[in-house]
């Protein structure tokens, strides 16, 4: 198991990064035992006499040790490895999830694995069992799917953390990160109506994610609590896995079953993207002529998307969050769900208007 902290402090070298300071470097200054300078660091200072101590806490200081966590944990028989299952990593969501959780946990004295289940059962249950072969400490499966070993997994009361989907229906409570996304859908409909929309409409993937379900949900319970009956709301989903695809595919059924509607709620950014580009291939402009809601916010908005408002998710505070969920898991807490703020970032600049004979 010290191959993985030879492996880690082989990185950091080839990196750039100074080589780490051993005890033994220390000890060898001091003219001490390796297991003097280790008491002391653990801060065991009644053994050694106070020249000695002082001899090598100054060394300590001089070379800026610090305690190798990962190290110390594996030669305790601890791996300090946390496995992240997230799918599509292409996605910029996820790749933001990661990156913070990542941080987090590096900060914590962990390794974090990453593996991509492409939303895909079969894979998701494979990287589970192969993950717990390696007696990893503990498992944060982002947007989790129904399989059959996540299932097992829940029910054992393995440490693990869902991250943006609930647990499957059915399955025992599970410790929870994410936002209100019945709310957010709210958010986005209180928007479109505040904005004079008349004829709003959506667009979702298929109903089996908790995210994009209760988004859905709350978009309809916004609109009803505004007066717009269920009459006026015209849907259109995609079963494509990828939502770039699926915004488009959904958006193309929309605007044939009867032309585009001047607002719609898009479940999420990459959704929303696929639909610009097929209101640009028939000439309809966004925001002028249909005011396009998405969920994420993401980063790639402000360079390439400013005309599309969204729900800002704080996926940059998710690793923390995680970190924290994970230290109640393993301190024996009851699951428990951690729903961080969001916010609708309005990016409506221009004011629309009917196309003209002179557009």
């Amino acid at each position: 198991m010290n191959r993985l902290a030879d492996i880690l402090n082989h990185r950091s070298r080839s990196a750039g990064a100074p080589a780490r300071v051993s005890l033994s470097t220390i000890a060898a200054r001091a003219g001490v035992s390796v297991s003097t300078v280790s008491r002391i660091v653990n801060g065991q200072l009644g053994r050694a006499n106070p020249a000695t101590v002082a001899r090598v806490q100054a060394l300590i200081e001089a070379y800026d040790y610090r305690p190798d966590k990962i190290a110390r944990a594996l030669r305790h028989g601890r791996s300090r490895v946390i496995a992240m299952l997230a799918p599509n990593l292409d996605n910029p969501a996820m790749g933001a999830i990661a990156t913070s959780t990542e941080a987090a946990l590096r900060a914590a004295g962990y390794v974090m694995i990453l593996c991509d289940t492409h939303d895909e059962p079969a894979l998701q249950d494979e990287y589970l069992e192969a993950m717990r072969a390696q007696s990893v400490e503990a498992y944060v499966v982002v947007s989790a799917i129904a399989s059959s070993a996540l299932a097992a997994f829940i029910a054992r009361g393995d440490p693990l953390v869902l991250v943006g989907r609930r647990q499957p229906p059915g399955a025992p409570a599970a410790a929870f990160v994410g936002i209100d996304n019945r709310d957010a859908g709210r958010c986005a409909a209180r928007f479109l109506i505040e904005a004079g929309v008349k004829a709003p409409a959506l667009v979702h993937t298929t109903l089996t994610s908790s995210a994009v379900a209760d988004r859905v949900l709350g978009f309809r319970a916004g609109l009803e609590e505004a007066g717009v009956g269920r009459d006026c709301l015209r849907v259109a989903a995609s079963s494509h896995l990828q939502h770039l695809h699926a915004g488009y595919e959904a958006a193309r059924a929309l605007f044939s079953a009867g032309g585009w509607p001047d607002g719609l709620f898009c479940v999420s950014d990459l959704m929303a993207y696929g639909t610009y580009r097929l209101a640009r291939e028939h000439g309809v402009r966004v925001p002028q002529d249909c005011i396009l809601v998405g969920v994420d916010d993401s980063p790639l908005n402000e360079w390439i998307a400013d005309w599309l408002t969204s729900v800002h998710i704080p996926y940059a505070d998710y690793g923390s969050a995680i970190l924290k969920q994970l230290e109640a898991v393993w301190a024996g807490q009851a699951a428990s769900d951690l729903l961080l703020p969001h916010h609708l970032v309005n990016r409506l600049k221009a004011r629309r208007k009917p196309l003209s004979d002179h557009d």
